[in-house]
């Protein structure tokens, strides 16, 4: 670990990346402000992304629709379209690494870069040439905050600190350059509470060991953060907002899993399988695709007044055959009345063994039939590669073309084309 005495790391935030999208593909939103919301009909849900004229006006992500309607009148609401965005998210990378080579992409609408000897010495002509290659050759409607500092725990909060003027007479496309000669001057008042990594629970506990502020948080000793996080997480960041380059573990796969609130037409038991078994399909696709088993499935419900959820163990597997089975096996022990109301879906594989480690259960001895299965997914799996669309299924398939089951867009994924077959 080493403390960099120059600017080396580029935050990179794309503003209200939803609706910039929808703006530059639909002409007439342009200038308007837009709120992007999960579905088209939905009505007790919150808007997802806002664009800068929706911002201005005081609308806000995760705010209600009804009170993003109320703060701002004359709002545009569509639904997302999470396959336009994926495109455009690849489109605007490969503009990117024509400018300077992209070192993480941390989420659909975020990525970050390491600076070179030459970009270190012009850090503010490094962000103009990258905007004017989006402008160039994207459009002017989707725009992008910059922060630049010491490190990317540093640059993050500069890019986040950048997307404002001082005045919040502007929202979007901005900059913030924190020199590590600078520091922590620019960092002093920031609450603790906006720091990635500090969450609602982690303030208050920081409160009750007496750090109410930044101040409190850098003249603490690092080995206080520690036992407050109750793991080296905090020690990490201590380093981070004291301006060393601190590289965290890289994360380890642990599961594979979609969830889905279902519109008012899927709310019934059969319909609500239906979707169940579209989702788990999907998640099992991606599991294959990337060399992962699973021996463990877990159904989520969410009903009126009440939720319900289980697990069950699996013998190790990957084909749709196994955890579609499993699926059922869980369905029938949630025991729902005919007319029940189902809000909302959610199935996880977990427990995952790499492809070139599973184990066989000799109790079980159920390799040869496994192996059929595995034979059948795979022939599945390949005939919708060959066609880029889903022609074979286990079951029906109640997917249709540009449906977004099972492609959602979340913070820690970029779905696939394949994700919306």
């Amino acid at each position: 670990m080493r403390r960099p005495t120059e600017i080396e790391r580029l935050y990179l935030d794309f503003d209200g990346f939803f609706a910039s999208v929808e703006q530059q593909v639909r002409p007439r939103l342009r200038g308007r402000p837009v709120a992007v919301i999960p579905f088209a009909g939905a009505v007790n849900s919150c808007v997802i992304a806002v664009s800068r004229e929706a911002k201005m006006a005081g609308v806000k992500s995760v705010m209600s629709i009804a009170d993003a309607r109320a703060a701002c009148p004359g709002l545009v609401i569509v639904p997302q379209s999470p396959d336009l965005y994926r495109r455009a998210h690849n489109a605007l990378l490969a503009e990117i690494s024509a400018v300077i080579r992209i070192d993480a992409v941390k989420s659909i609408d975020e990525l970050t870069c390491r600076l070179d000897d030459d970009d270190r010495r012009d850090p503010a002509d490094l962000a103009r040439r990258i905007k004017d290659r989006i402008r160039s050759e994207i459009g002017v409607w989707i725009t992008c905050s910059m922060g630049m500092a010491a490190n990317r725990q540093l640059a993050k909060m500069a890019c986040k600190v950048g997307k404002w003027a001082p005045d919040r007479s502007r929202y979007g496309d901005g900059l913030a350059i924190w020199a590590p000669s600078e520091m922590p001057a620019p960092i002093l008042g920031i609450p603790l509470a906006d720091v990635p990594g500090v969450g609602r629970r982690m303030s208050v506990r920081l409160a009750m060991a007496g750090i109410v502020d930044m101040a409190d948080f850098l003249a603490a000793p690092p080995r206080q953060m520690r036992a407050i996080w109750r793991n080296v997480t905090g020690e990490r960041l201590w380093y981070a907002l004291h301006g060393w380059d601190v590289q965290a573990e890289p994360s380890q796969r642990g599961m594979y899993g979609h969830a889905r609130v279902l519109a008012p037409e899927f709310r019934r038991p059969e319909a609500a399988l239906t979707t169940a078994r579209l989702l788990l399909t999907k998640a099992a696709r991606r599991m294959r695709r990337d060399g992962w088993y699973a021996s463990g499935l877990s159904l989520y419900l969410a009903l009126v007044g009440r939720s319900w959820s289980e697990a069950v163990e699996l013998p190790i597997v990957r084909d749709d055959q196994a955890v579609l089975e499993a699926l059922q096996h869980l369905w029938a022990r949630a025991r729902l009345p005919p007319r029940a109301t189902v809000f909302r879906v959610g199935v996880t594989l977990f427990d995952l063994s790499p492809a070139d480690a599973r184990q066989l259960d000799f109790l079980r001895d159920d390799d040869g039939m496994r192996r059929r299965w595995e034979a059948v997914t795979d022939a599945i799996d390949g005939l919708n590669a060959r066609y880029g669309r889903t022609v074979a299924s286990l079951g029906t398939w109640p997917g249709r073309a540009g449906d977004m089951a099972g492609g959602k867009i979340s913070y820690t994924r970029i779905p696939a084309a394949e994700d919306y077959w």
